[in-house]
């Protein structure tokens, strides 16, 4: 069973290496976001797509929401150098309940810098923990990390980060996903797409609005690992509204 589920888990990491992967795409030259577009007609939203992210979260309407159900499962990971980011593949049994929906985490991978923006404000790490609902809907949970004090939960991944494109290696020690996260937070939300090709829109997206600390050591480990900076740049709103 656990081989099921860390095989899904390897499926779905094409949320971040790009479901079309005929075309290849990158950050620097001529695959870079600008030319995202144009590398694939699979990739066309990436050029024509009016729901996009990330985005500059700013104005966001204020709203009596539900506080996020979160549940977490220890498990196997796995970490993966995919060449565009360092992602961490998890077993069954992480959740979250959005809508009355439940959705189960897949993976979560790294940006440096920061995809979204608050308030106009770029920070130096960005996670996304990916999750999926049983009709295929996704949506995404992004942690904003702050230049600080190390951070004891990704100085456990960063050991085994692999150096190499397509190298993987098991945690010895799987990252605890909970004291990863704030103790306490607020988040916005808005409806947007893959940050990486195709572009797919429908993606449910929801921004903590607190961020936890990372060490500029580790921080510079990450972008040496990556050799780029790996953060699609902003995209237009198009009068879609932000709720808070």
């Amino acid at each position: 069973m656990k081989g099921k589920l860390l095989l899904a888990a390897l499926l779905v990491s094409s949320f971040s290496v790009g479901a079309a992967e005929q075309a290849h795409w990158g950050y620097e030259g001529q695959e870079d976001p600008a030319h995202w577009g144009k590398l694939s007609p699979d990739f066309s939203l990436c050029e024509t797509g009016k729901n996009q992210s990330p985005v500059n979260v700013k104005g966001a309407l204020k709203t009596q929401h539900h506080k996020l159900k979160l549940a977490f499962q220890p498990g196997k990971q796995q970490i993966v150098n995919n060449g565009h980011t360092v992602q961490v593949n998890v077993s069954g049994g992480n959740t979250l309940v959005l809508d009355n929906d439940t959705f189960t985490l897949q993976q979560f991978h790294f940006h440096a810098p920061s995809e979204n923006e608050i308030d106009g404000k770029q920070f130096p790490l960005e996670a996304h923990f990916v999750y999926k609902d049983q009709e295929g809907e996704l949506a995404v949970l992004a942690l904003m990390f702050q230049q600080g004090e190390t951070n004891p939960q990704l100085a456990q991944a960063w050991r085994q980060m692999p150096t190499a494109v397509d190298q993987t290696a098991v945690l010895t020690t799987p990252l605890d996903i909970k004291a990863l996260l704030p103790q306490n937070f607020n988040f916005y939300r808005f409806s947007g797409s893959l940050t990486t090709p195709p572009c797919s829109e429908g993606v449910s997206w929801m921004v903590l609005d607190k961020p936890v600390s990372a060490s500029a050591e580790q921080i510079a480990q990450f972008r040496a690992v990556v050799h780029h900076a790996n953060n699609r740049p902003l995209q237009a709103l198009n009068g879609r509204v932000i709720i808070d």
